[in-house]
């Protein structure tokens, strides 16, 4: 059975860096512990002049040895969690949701915890 065009387009486009990137914020997102991703002053000047929220934000990817990639996910923990059990689900997390539904290989998840959020407290 011959691909159509859009089976095509369907199978490049989820080795783009974009797919791993919305890959990688899903991911990171979902995975208990984690509050938000955090972005660096890079995100911040694009964000202010851009008006908008880049969607790479709190995360970095780099090229690894043959052919896998890097990712480097930057995130704030919620107050009490766990961080290295977070961190440890991150990159399983990470991993799995990235070489599921592709040929994408990574060679490691580096996670940097830039923060934890304490939520206000109501008098």
């Amino acid at each position: 059975m011959m691909d159509t065009p859009a089976d095509i387009k369907y199978e490049t486009s989820k080795n783009t860096e974009e797919f791993i990137i919305v890959r990688t914020v899903s991911a990171a997102l979902k995975t208990d512990g984690v509050v938000r991703l955090a972005g660096g002053i890079t995100n911040a000047l694009s964000s202010y002049i851009l008006r908008k929220e880049l969607i790479s934000k709190g995360v970095k990817l780099s090229d690894g040895k043959d052919g896998k990639y890097i990712i480097d996910v930057f995130v704030i923990v919620g107050y009490g969690t766990n961080i290295p059990a977070t961190a440890w689900d991150l990159q399983t997390n990470i991993r799995k949701n990235v070489e599921r539904d592709s040929d994408i290989k990574i060679e490691k998840v580096n996670v940097h915890v830039q923060g934890v959020y304490i939520p206000e407290q109501e008098d």
